[in-house]
C-alpha cells in the first residue's frame, strides 16, 4: 500500500499532467477543428502557435501585462487565421489532400523561418500570468500555476463548444463540416466555414502557446513543436473527428507521460516523445479512429 506521502506525490503529478494535457487539449481541438473541414491535419499549427507567442512576447515588452496582450494575441490570430486559409489554403482547396498537406508542411517552414527573421534565435521569457505560491487542498500542496492552466485551457475549449452548441453560425460549422454539399443547398456558405474553422484554430494555438510558454522559464522559435507532437498524440488517442475526444485523450496523455516521467526512472524527461509516438503507433494498430471517432462507413 502506498503511504500517505505517496498519495500526496500522486495527487501532485496528476495535476501537473492535466495541466501539461490542457495544453495540449487547446491544441489538439484546433487540429481537429481543421481536420473536419477539410481531411487534412494542419502541420504548420504549432508553428502559428509559436507565433502567436511571440507576438504576446513582443506586447508585454511594450508595455503590456500578460492578460491584455493575452485576448489582443488571441483575436490578433483569430483574423490571422482567417487570413491564411483565404490566401493559402482555398487556392488548393480542390486539390487532393496530399497536396494540401504538404501546403501546410511548407507553412510550417514559412512560419518558422519568419520568426527567425523577426525576433533573433535568442531565447525569450515570458512572465507568468499565475502566483507561484502553492494552494494546499486535503493536506496536498498544488501549484495554482498548474491550476490555472488548466482552467483556462478548459475555459477556451468550452467557451467554443458553446459556440458550435448554441449559435446559428456555430451549428452551420458544424453541418458544412459534417455534409458540405447538403450545406450549400441548405444556403451555408461552407468555403467561409472553412475559413472560420481555421481562425477558431488559430485562436486555440494561441491559447495553447500562452499557456506552455511561461512555465517554461524561456522558450525560442522552437518549443511548440514538442507541444504539437502531443496534442496529435492526444487528437489520435482521442479520435481525430472527435473535439471531445482531443479533450479526453491530450488529458489523459498527460498525465500518462507525466506519471511516467517521475515514476519511471530510465523514461524521465528524455524519453517522453518517443513514448507520445509509442501511444499513436499503439492507437493506429489497435482502434485506429480512436476513443471517441466514429467509424468510417462506406457504401458499395
Amino acid at each position: 500500500m502506498l503511504l500517505a506521502t505517496d498519495w500526496a506525490g500522486v495527487a501532485q503529478q496528476v495535476v501537473a499532467g492535466l495541466s501539461s494535457g490542457g495544453t495540449y487539449a487547446t491544441l489538439a481541438v484546433a487540429l481537429v477543428l481543421i481536420y473536419r473541414a477539410t481531411g487534412v491535419v494542419n502541420f504548420a499549427q504549432g508553428e502559428l502557435a509559436m507565433f502567436s507567442t511571440f507576438i504576446a512576447w513582443t506586447l508585454t515588452q511594450h508595455g503590456f501585462s500578460y492578460w491584455p496582450a493575452f485576448l489582443v494575441t488571441v483575436l490578433a490570430s483569430f483574423a490571422a487565421g482567417i487570413v491564411l486559409e483565404r490566401a493559402v489554403i482555398k487556392p488548393v482547396e480542390r486539390a487532393p489532400i496530399l497536396t494540401v498537406a504538404i501546403v501546410t508542411i511548407g507553412l510550417f517552414f514559412v512560419v518558422n523561418g519568419a520568426a527567425f527573421w523577426i525576433w533573433s534565435p535568442e531565447v525569450k521569457s515570458m512572465p507568468s500570468p499565475f502566483s507561484t505560491r502553492p494552494i494546499h487542498i486535503a493536506g496536498v500542496a498544488f501549484s495554482i500555476a498548474d491550476l490555472g492552466i488548466i482552467g483556462v485551457s478548459l475555459l477556451a475549449v468550452l467557451l467554443l463548444w458553446l459556440f458550435f452548441r448554441f449559435t446559428k453560425l456555430g451549428l452551420a460549422m458544424r453541418a458544412a463540416a459534417l455534409n458540405p454539399d447538403s450545406s450549400r443547398l441548405a444556403g451555408v456558405r461552407v468555403s467561409w466555414t472553412v475559413a472560420l474553422g481555421w481562425g477558431f484554430a488559430t485562436g486555440l494555438g494561441a491559447v495553447a502557446g500562452l499557456m506552455a510558454a511561461p512555465p517554461l522559464g524561456s522558450f525560442d522559435q522552437n518549443f511548440m513543436q514538442p507541444v504539437l507532437l502531443y496534442a496529435f498524440a492526444g487528437a489520435v488517442l482521442g479520435g481525430l473527428d472527435s473535439a471531445l475526444g482531443a479533450v479526453v485523450g491530450s488529458l489523459a496523455l498527460g498525465v500518462f507521460l507525466n506519471l511516467l516521467g517521475t515514476y519511471v526512472s530510465w523514461i524521465g524527461t528524455d524519453l517522453r516523445q518517443p513514448a507520445a509516438l509509442a501511444v499513436i503507433l499503439a492507437v493506429l494498430l489497435i482502434r485506429p479512429r480512436g476513443l471517441f471517432g466514429r467509424a468510417v462507413v462506406r457504401r458499395v
